[in-house]
């Protein structure tokens, strides 16, 4: 049996699932002896924040809420200084804050959420995908190889070094 699976604006209502997604994230990062969202950051402000803004979405899975990132067009003020070099200079869809609801861990959300960022990107006609994580963030490193993400350097972001990587979509 297929499930339905969907990628959509966060609405306000949607604001305490997330954040349950995202502590069990964070908690997952501890875990793994990540020091990446140790720090207070992400929190309910950033939510909130994001879904305010147009930039927090969710990919359902049969309606449910499985999965929730960031999408953020065009502005990372961290971006435009690199250590290294990005592959375009052109338009870009950034992402951020991804998190997978425990119930669905392990099912190969974060490439599924991926295929659909890149459905999202070239629907809007953007050139490619920007995305930057932790250096001892082994399971998205891991992802992003495997999505074909092109290692372009480093940024500093949230106060630290971040492995930067960007995959040209059109």
């Amino acid at each position: 049996m297929n499930s339905e699976i969907k990628l959509r604006k966060a609405e306000i209502e949607d604001r305490d699932i997330i954040w349950n997604i995202l502590q069990q994230a964070i908690e997952r990062r501890k875990q793994d002896g990540s020091t990446q969202w140790q720090n207070g950051y992400p929190n309910l402000d950033t939510v909130e924040s994001d879904i305010t803004k147009g930039f927090g979405y969710v990919m359902t899975v049969d309606g449910e809420i499985a999965v929730y990132t960031a999408l953020i067009l065009n502005d990372e003020p961290a971006y435009s200084t690199i250590e290294g070099a990005w592959l375009s200079d052109g338009e870009f869809v950034v992402v951020h804050r991804v998190g997978v609801d425990e119930k669905f861990a392990g099912q190969g959300m974060v490439k599924k959420l991926f295929d659909h960022i890149e459905e999202f990107t070239k629907s809007h006609g953007i050139q490619s995908v920007k995305v930057d994580t932790n250096f001892d963030n082994v399971a998205m490193l891991k992802i992003l190889e495997s999505k074909g993400y092109t290692y372009c350097g480093e940024v500093v972001l949230a106060g630290g070094m971040r492995k930067a990587y960007e995959k040209i979509i059109i």
